[in-house]
């Protein structure tokens, strides 16, 4: 189960767009990571490299932590929100559910839930939906 103290500081990180760094910091080596129960990335060195595979296309991230977050012993839930002006300057937001298994003061599994319809980009000014 995390510590207040060290869920707060994954937060942050998120929220700083040091999405690679989280994982670096937050998941234990052998964590598993899914995508709406997809089959799961295996491993701390695939959740970083994936992160920061996503980062690179994105001229900028905004991460929002949606509170309040959800924890029961050594399960919690946060609501995400992420803002991406990609690199042709269309336009993603998405909201998700992370659901996670902490190993002490590290992520053991993590599944994300969302909508994958907002995973499609926008035009510059296009209002969602």
């Amino acid at each position: 189960m995390p510590s207040p103290e060290t869920l707060e500081r994954f937060i942050a990180r998120v929220e700083a767009n040091a999405h690679a760094e989280a994982c670096e910091e937050f998941h234990t080596e052998d964590s598993t990571m899914a995508e709406n129960q997809a089959e799961p990335r295996r491993g701390r060195a695939a959740h970083v490299a994936h992160e920061r595979k996503v980062m690179a296309r994105a001229r900028s991230v905004r991460s929002t932590c949606l509170r309040p977050v959800f924890v029961s012993g050594d399960r919690v839930v946060i609501r995400w929100r992420f803002e991406f002006e990609w690199l042709d300057g269309s336009r993603t937001t998405m909201e998700e559910l992370a659901y996670q298994r902490w190993d002490g003061e590290r992520i053991a599994e993590e599944t994300f839930f969302y909508d994958p319809a907002q995973r499609v980009p926008r035009a510059a000014g296009e209002r969602p939906g």
